[in-house]
């Protein structure tokens, strides 16, 4: 769902990028309270990950694909301000490296990729979260149904943003049925990638996902050949903090460098979600040339690389290593910042 240059107007992109700034700023203050020693890597590597799963586009209709946005995937995972943050460093390095995603759109794509998904999503994954019992499995399925709601709701957001400032004049009417439909679609694959993602993580390491603090499966004891739930005990509060993070984070990159650099190959080249619609419903007749245009890494290929395999499995890994480190370094100086700022606090106000 990257939207080019010349799809909105300047007047409108340039309000998107002032309220996609005032969302990053919010971010990076929320982020503070999300983010500690673990979880400041761990959001760098989540905002790698995104990039990867997002190289991998799957069919959804004749002749039309889709890719996961990430926005509810990072929410869970690692805290709504940090996913929001997460979404816009994704954006930045396809926007400046790859030429995806207009760069006087990137307010825009901010805004209905990063902002929408995530506090639809987020919003939605706390109020089921709030009422089904505290299990991996219902926070699984919350996660589900929170990210398949999170797609169509960007895809009406952007209705939203064309419609005040669109470049041609169509029927809003068909373009919203259109977007909304096409991605209710893709809201399913969208589901199934994060819920999949979220159960692998709760699965091996359930104290990292920000979304399920708290979750303890109960320990079951057999009495009388039935199984009832053991009487809770105190937990060790230095137990998951000591515990180190790096075999997650080994495993994660691995697989994201495996995703970008290989499986990427077989994603469908069918045009996404809004490329589908703008180009049936004429919403692209304004299209600009995108000011990256020139990049060495333009289309997620590798110029000078002549065979399309590799030339597109080194842009993945490029664009996966990029965005770790940049990711990284955004989460550690958040962290940084809270941890000097609490060292200057006197203790008393603390």
């Amino acid at each position: 769902m990257h939207v080019p240059d010349g799809f909105i107007n300047a007047p409108v992109s340039a309000v998107a990028g002032v309220a996609a700034a005032g969302a990053v700023a919010v971010g990076l203050r929320g982020a503070r309270k999300e983010l500690d020693e673990r979880t400041a890597p761990l959001a760098g590597l989540v905002a790698a990950f995104i990039f990867a799963v997002q190289m991998l586009n799957f069919p959804v209709a004749a002749g039309t694909s889709g890719h996961l946005l990430g926005g509810a995937l990072a929410a869970i995972l690692v805290g709504p301000y940090t996913g929001v943050l997460c979404i816009a460093v994704v954006l930045l390095m396809q926007g400046i490296l790859f030429a995806d995603g207009g760069l006087t759109a990137l307010g825009v794509n901010i805004t209905v990729m990063g902002v929408v998904t995530v506090v639809v999503s987020y919003a939605l994954f706390r109020g089921l979260t709030g009422v089904l019992p505290r299990t991996r499995r219902s926070t699984t399925a919350a996660a589900f149904l929170a990210a398949l709601v999170s797609v169509p709701a960007a895809a009406a957001a952007f209705t939203l943003v064309y419609a005040i400032g669109g470049t041609t004049d169509v029927p809003l009417g068909k373009v919203l049925t259109a977007m909304v439909g096409v991605h209710v679609l893709i809201g399913v694959g969208e589901a199934f990638i994060t819920a999949l993602t979220v159960g692998a993580v709760l699965a091996v390491r359930p104290d990292l996902v920000h979304g399920a603090r708290g979750l303890a499966a109960p320990l079951k004891l057999r009495v009388d050949g039935e199984l009832v739930d053991a009487p809770a005990a105190e937990p060790a509060p230095s137990a998951a903090r000591t515990r180190s993070t790096r075999p997650l984070r080994a495993a994660g990159l691995a697989l994201a460098v495996v995703l970008a650099g290989f499986l990427s190959f077989y994603a469908s080249a069918a045009p996404d979600g809004l490329e589908k619609v703008a180009t049936d419903q004429g919403i692209d007749k304004n299209a600009k040339e995108h000011g990256a245009a020139d990049s060495p890494l333009a289309d997620y290929g590798v110029e000078g690389v002549e065979n399309t395999r590799i030339s597109g499995g080194l842009a993945g890994v490029i664009g996966v290593g990029a965005t770790v480190v940049v990711g990284s370094g955004v989460f550690w100086a958040v962290r940084r910042r809270t941890r000097r700022e609490a060292d200057h606090t006197p203790q008393g106000t603390r």
